[in-house]
């Protein structure tokens, strides 16, 4: 019985072996910008948005995205969330535009709306992340993006 623990076991390190050494070691984390957050919809009961980002891929093999989630947070208020997996391939050492529909979220809305009435400011805060599967084999790449908008 002992004989067969050690060979399930030396079977599974030697498959957690094998699986990582197929990250190449000179993976570079692909860069993501906002490029742009435009309106699309206002016509209904929540707004919906186009959101485009420039996805960069610094390595030598072509990036083949899964998978993405985000959020969009403006004032600490969660104001759109969104999927997707349709994703184009990145060229080795190129870069694409991506773009995400997305549908605002009431509640976060309204709560932004009520602080903004309540305390007006000419800036505001927001918060971007995002996590992007690009396989199995390579870390998810999480993105943080924050900063001030002013207004005018």
């Amino acid at each position: 019985m002992n004989v067969m623990r050690r060979l399930i076991f030396k079977l599974i390190a030697a498959t957690i072996l094998t699986g990582c050494a197929t990250i190449p070691a000179d993976f570079v984390q692909p860069g993501v910008a906002v490029v742009s957050v435009l309106p699309r919809d206002w016509n209904s009961f929540t707004p919906e948005f186009e959101i485009v980002l420039r996805v960069t891929n610094p390595n030598r093999r072509p990036l083949k995205l899964a998978g993405l989630f985000y959020t969009i947070h403006l004032e600490g208020n969660k104001v759109i969330e969104g999927v997707a997996s349709d994703l184009p391939k990145i060229a080795a050492y190129g870069e694409e535009d991506v773009t995400l529909r997305a549908t605002a979220d009431l509640f976060g809305g309204l709560n932004l709306l009520a602080g903004l009435l309540a305390a007006p400011s000419d800036q505001i805060e927001f918060e971007f992340n995002a996590q992007i599967d690009v396989g199995a084999f390579y870390p998810m790449i999480n993105i943080n993006k924050t900063g001030a908008i002013t207004v005018q």
